[in-house]
């Protein structure tokens, strides 16, 4: 079964028990048992839920993987992978990640006596650290946020296996439409299903996708014991949204090829990043493991700083936002919005700075999005 058709039929079959084509969210916080202790599968929604099955089993089957766990947020999911290291452990990190991933690293866990470092994975004389560090776990995303970095996955699975330790990529940006990365080797995908998977911008979540079933069970138990399970709506609407996340992947993909040529062209603009551009650092290993280029632009702005938060500030169909991947086209100011939380000389070590701006680039028609920020850069 193809990827669109997987999306619409895979884990959403008409409901049983009325033959509703859309399977309606079990919205319950317990169920009925028929003796103590015989259920009918379910007990209490934060224990599992239909709506949690159904949405993990469409997304096991587009991530390539045997499992998947869903949680109430992006930010829950990397919480229930952390939670499963033991005081003592080490993780190596590449060095751009999200803000809210390092903060809960620097600020939560630590504390607990799990430490991380961070090294540049897309530099291949940096695979060696891994060997040499011998971490309970690597981290990485790819396409990295914001800065669009492109690690090659399959080479970094290597490495960690070699070295007897695993590999987790976050795999927001890409989305399973464009990338697999159990199929490259890594032992865990990770994504936030708030963004390009629901694709809304009405709703969190976010999964865990394995083919091991001994992380499998740490996700489930992290889901219950800790709490992080998601809400049923939220399952059925991320359910709705999967449903055109290709036709949707290939449209932001589309435009924001289009936006970035027409960045690359201006005066304006110091470093313009997309996976799919020639000029993109790491393009021959993007055109490697992805199929498609996804929808973020990452530009640095040759600009004053109050110049660049008057454009940013002055556009009409890009709303100034954190998140991406909806079907509405986002700007962000990373240095001050999602990456705030990480401290300016670290953050201005790996790229992000003042100049620096985040385009998440909707579904709109292009022509429009490139005449609107025309209009802005014209009125500096």
């Amino acid at each position: 079964m193809k990827f669109n058709t997987a999306a619409i039929h895979i884990g959403q079959e008409p409901d049983k028990a009325t033959g509703a084509v859309i399977p309606p969210p079990y919205l319950t916080s317990t169920f009925a048992q028929m003796e103590p202790g015989q259920t009918r599968g379910y007990d209490y929604t934060r224990s599992g839920n239909p709506s949690f099955d159904r949405l993990g089993a469409t997304l096991a089957h587009l991530e390539q993987a045997e499992y998947a766990t869903v949680f109430s947020s992006g930010m829950a999911a990397v919480t229930a992978v952390i939670s499963t290291l033991a005081s003592g452990d080490h993780v190596l990190a590449e060095e751009n990640i999200y803000g809210c991933t390092y903060r809960i690293y620097d600020r939560v866990f630590k504390k607990f006596g799990i430490s991380i470092s961070y090294v540049d994975l897309s530099n291949p004389a940096n695979y060696a650290e891994i060997g040499k560090q011998k971490p309970a776990l690597v981290w990485i995303e790819s396409p990295t946020n914001p800065m669009l970095k492109i690690i090659d996955i399959e080479a970094v699975a290597n490495a960690c296996h070699a070295a007897g330790t695993e590999l987790l990529v976050d795999n927001t940006f890409a989305s399973p439409c464009f990338q697999n990365p159990l199929a490259l080797g890594a032992d865990l995908s990770l994504s936030s299903t708030t963004k390009y998977i629901n694709g809304h911008s009405d709703c969190l979540g976010g999964v865990v996708c394995t083919n091991s079933a001994e992380w499998n069970e740490k996700m489930i138990f992290s889901q219950k014991a800790i709490g992080l399970n998601p809400s049923p709506f939220d399952c059925w609407l991320i359910s709705r949204g999967i449903k055109t996340l290709g036709i949707r992947m290939r449209q932001h993909a589309e435009n924001a090829l289009q936006l970035a040529e027409f960045l690359e062209g201006l005066d304006c603009t110091e470093t313009v990043r997309y996976p799919f551009l020639p000029s993109h650092p790491q393009h021959d290993v993007a055109r490697k493991q992805m199929t498609g280029g996804s929808g973020i632009v990452t530009v640095r702005f040759n600009l004053l700083y109050q110049q660049v938060i008057k454009l940013i500030s002055g556009l009409k169909l890009f709303s100034l936002a954190e998140s991406l991947g909806g079907i509405e086209s986002l700007i962000c100011h990373p240095a001050s919005m999602t990456h705030a939380s990480i401290p300016k000389p670290e953050r201005e070590a790996v790229g992000i700075t003042d100049g620096l701006v985040r385009f998440s680039v909707g579904i709109e028609d292009a022509e429009d999005l490139i005449a609107d920020l025309q209009t802005a850069i014209n009125n500096l």
